[in-house]
């Protein structure tokens, strides 16, 4: 049977045993790589992997003689320096590949695990189209510094520690472990243009500190009788691995209750991992054994790699365990600028079998995926170097639907146009929160629907500048 679960990535969500961690440090302490032996770890991983290795020449097989290798090697300061260097143009194709120093860090948080107050929050230009920057929180994690500390959904801060946020300093301002932000209120002087809304400092403040918080992405979930039909409602904010049997249950539920319509709310989704994005996939659609999507990796992977190899196919189980599908003909999803890669992935692969009402804002826009490179012959963790904690999540491949669509840099645009109202966010789940408000009158009647048409403002960032996987893609490949 064919099975999108072929494990095909270098990434393993595996956290080192405290034994390991300490032979690990142990081993660096004693014997600490060298800046040469890191660039060289880094120059092998892009020079095998990396999507756009042909477009790169300094990436190419025959550049260097021996010689020359190691002056180039040597010229660059850092394992960084060089990653940076070999990125094919960051600032617009390659905005995603990234390096770090410390992979467990990074397994941790592909596993759901990161430095966090529990405030969920995007980043806005001012109305006026200053650089001047807003923040807005979307949600709050339980049991979290915000939630202990009253941060709700709708709160708006325009300052940090006193200071007002713009597009060139918010990124130092929020990396902090602990700060204070200054809280807004935004008014809309009730027009549906942007063009008069303002942002008035109220004189609140609330001080909030990061910890090690572990986020569930399946964060609501309900059941609506619309016109005599059951609506299935999923807040979905992550393609976490780790709770995949999670999301089936959810499915589960929803058939249990005999599901007629599905809201799939991706607004804040970021993405993760490619497996997961089959299997919701599956779940909402069925499907089974036809394509789900197809890859394209550099020339000398792909040259090597069979057509079952590249593609990924819609399945009914995951390794083994049976799935609970839907079989929908239809799907409401909730997106904004925020929902990227793996969220992109669904909407984009489902459009070929069934209808898909997007509602809300386009997408952010990234059809590539990443795998996880450590410093080993084979790049895989088992034989990771143990002088150093350095690995790499370089862009490896770009995904294709059934039908060939890829390359939606500017995004997946909505068919029923919708910007946030940050006057008056509304509660996530609620029949009256805006979005899915229209989603539901869509069900109930849709040409009784009316929205009145705002130009959505610049995003300028998210909570995810503050992780190092970003809003990331990534496969687990054997």
């Amino acid at each position: 049977m064919k099975t999108a679960m072929k494990n095909r990535t270098i990434y393993l969500l595996v956290i080192c045993a405290s034994t390991l961690f300490t032979g690990c440090f142990e081993d660096i302490d004693d014997n600490p790589a060298s800046t040469r032996d890191l660039n060289d770890f880094v120059w092998r991983g892009l020079n095998t992997y990396y999507l756009y290795k042909d477009d790169v020449p300094d990436l190419a097989n025959d550049r260097f003689d021996t010689g020359s290798y190691e002056a180039f090697l040597n010229n660059y300061p850092s394992p960084e320096a060089l990653f940076e260097y070999l990125r094919y143009q960051p600032q617009t194709v390659d905005r995603f590949s990234w390096i770090t120093s410390n992979y467990i860090q990074l397994e941790q948080l592909l596993s759901g695990t990161t430095q966090n107050n529990g405030m969920d929050y995007g980043l806005m230009r001012y109305p006026d189209g200053s650089e001047n920057v807003f923040g807005y929180v979307g949600y709050v994690l339980p049991n979290s510094s915000a939630s202990n500390q009253g941060v709700s959904r709708g709160t708006i801060f325009y300052a940090i520690d006193g200071i007002p946020l713009t597009t060139s300093n918010f990124n130092s301002l929020l990396r902090n472990t602990t700060y204070t932000i200054n809280l807004a209120d935004y008014n809309d002087n009730g027009t549906s243009q942007t063009s008069d809304d303002n942002i008035t400092p109220n004189g609140q403040s609330i001080t909030l500190s990061k910890s090690s918080l572990t986020e569930n992405p399946i964060f609501k979930t309900d059941i609506f009788e619309v016109a005599g039909e059951n609506v299935g409602y999923l807040m979905y904010n992550g393609f976490t691995r780790d709770f995949d049997s999670q999301l089936n249950a959810v499915f589960g539920q929803f058939q249990a209750n005999n599901i007629q319509n599905l809201v799939l709310d991706l607004r804040y989704n970021s993405g993760g991992s490619v497996n997961t994005a089959i299997l919701l996939s599956s779940m909402i659609a069925g499907q089974t054994g036809n394509v789900f999507s197809t890859e394209e990796w550099n020339s000398d992977i792909q040259s090597q790699l069979s057509e079952a190899q590249t593609t990924n196919y819609f399945t009914d189980n995951d390794a083994g365990a049976p799935l609970n599908i839907l079989n929908l003909n239809k799907v409401y999803v909730l997106t904004t600028k925020r929902s990227a890669s793996a969220s992109e992935l669904v909407i984009n692969s489902l459009d070929p079998y069934i209808d898909v009402v997007q509602i809300g804002t386009e997408t952010a826009g990234k059809f590539q995926a990443s795998v996880t490179l450590y410093d080993a012959p084979d790049f895989r963790r088992a034989n990771a170097n143990p002088s150093h904690l350095y690995a790499m999540q370089p862009l490896v491949l770009k995904s294709l639907n059934a039908v060939g669509n890829t390359d939606y840099s500017q995004g997946l645009f909505p068919e029923i146009p919708q910007s946030e109202n940050y006057s008056n966010m509304g509660t996530l789940g609620s029949e009256t929160e805006p979005l899915l408000a229209t989603a539901l009158q869509l069900i109930l009647d849709d040409s009784r629907l009316y929205l009145p048409q705002t130009e959505p403002l610049d995003l300028i960032g998210d909570k995810t500048n503050f992780l190092s996987i970003g809003n990331g893609m990534y496969k687990e490949l054997d």
